[in-house]
């Protein structure tokens, strides 16, 4: 059923209410319809889902035995391990990328945007195995895809062929990563994923670990490639290291050119690196989302797929107390990834989609620091998850 009616819920923490439910779409609230099925929200906040806009599904080791990690913290090192030793591992796509966005859809996630490698090793298979679960969990979680060359683009010929045959099979964006320090060819790199996204009208969403000038000078060259293809708004830069960098001038420019381009920037609060501070871009303007990344993968051992304890991460790095600060962690998380995504009826008015998550606390900051499963989690008019479990079960 997508007709329902929410029984006492706060919606954005305001008053109680009830909230009616019809085909798939908020109707009203505080209506009478008799002979719809009830669920009592008792008290509870409600939010429109939570959004998990920078993960990758493809590559979770959850489920399967401990994965020892023996390698050193070396970008190009962990690339290339799990490249050639994913499939020993067990790592297949459809089966763990099921079970990351299972667990992210328990804990209030409506909608992912996820990275998924295309490389010379293996060709499509990564994205057709994570293309079989987001038909799977249709109605469940919606799952955009990025074709990502994280092995590198100039360095590995033949994965510009395979992008383009990623994007013309379904991947809605198209990925990049560090054209300095993994491709050392920034110019190759970005002329030829932007001639890609052109071609095939898609946005570009780049993750850039590059720290300090060096990262400064990549997002320049960025920014010139978004003026001469007309990309303003088109384009998403992930981790955006170098606006942690100690240089207040020199960031405030960069942030300015970003708010001008409307450049969407995506954290994931990494502990280990120098972060975009959140407060400074939500000055500026510019839209801001948030994903949990890698989830106990070949990488590392850390991460939990909750986009709530992600929002906790967020705010700790950037030091943040107040409750309007909370506040504007969790709109990260929520409204934040939508804006990145660009959701049509995302949102708690009338006529939007009944996408919603359920959280405890007393107030909307309570909730961004209370460690307590989502009571109740809708998808499209339907129940989708109840006290942190999925109507899916775990393969």
């Amino acid at each position: 059923m997508s007709d329902l009616i929410l029984r006492n819920v706060r919606p954005m923490g305001g008053k109680p209410c009830d909230m009616l439910i019809r085909d798939g779409k908020i109707a009203g609230y505080d209506q009478d319809a008799a002979g719809l099925p009830v669920e009592d929200g008792k008290g509870a906040i409600v939010i429109p889902g939570l959004i998990d806009a920078h993960t990758h599904l493809d590559k979770t080791v959850w489920g399967l035995p401990w994965h020892e990690n023996t390698k050193p913290a070396i970008l190009r090192g962990r690339i290339d391990f799990e490249r050639e030793n994913r499939t020993k591992i067990g790592i297949d796509p459809h089966r763990q990328s099921m079970r990351h966005a299972i667990c992210l859809a328990a804990h209030g996630a409506t909608h992912i945007r996820s990275h998924v490698d295309i490389d010379t090793t293996h060709g499509l298979s990564l994205a057709e195995g994570v293309w079989e679960t987001r038909e799977k969990l249709r109605g469940v979680i919606d799952i955009e895809l990025v074709a990502f060359p994280q092995s590198g683009l100039m360095v590995m010929p033949g994965t510009l062929e395979l992008l383009n045959e990623a994007l013309r099979q379904g991947c809605e964006v198209l990925g990049g990563i560090d054209p300095c320090g993994i491709d050392r060819d920034p110019k190759g790199q970005l002329d030829a994923l932007f001639a890609l996204a052109v071609k095939h009208g898609k946005p570009i969403d780049i993750h850039l670990h590059e720290q300090g000038d060096l990262g400064a000078f990549t997002m320049e060259l960025i920014f010139e490639r978004i003026r001469a293809n007309g990309m303003q708004g088109k384009v998403a830069i992930s981790h955006a290291f170098a606006l942690g960098m100690n240089d207040y001038l020199r960031v405030g420019r960069l942030i300015d050119e970003i708010a001008a381009l409307d450049v969407a920037i995506l954290t994931t609060g990494a502990p280990s690196a120098a972060v975009p501070s959140v407060m400074r871009l939500k000055e500026a303007g510019v839209r801001v989302g948030a994903g949990c990344d890698g989830i106990r993968d070949t990488w590392g051992p850390w991460g939990q797929p909750d986009m709530i304890d992600r929002a906790k991460i967020i705010g700790m790095k950037n030091g943040l107390r107040q409750d309007s600060e909370l506040e504007h962690v969790l709109h990260i998380v929520s409204q934040g990834g939508a804006d990145v995504m660009r959701l049509d009826g995302y949102g708690l008015k009338v006529g939007d989609n009944a996408d919603l998550t359920l959280l405890t606390g007393e107030t909307l900051a309570h909730s961004v620091v209370d460690v307590a499963p989502r009571p109740l989690v809708v998808k499209g008019g339907r129940v989708t998850a109840r006290q942190g479990v999925c109507v899916v079960d775990m393969p």
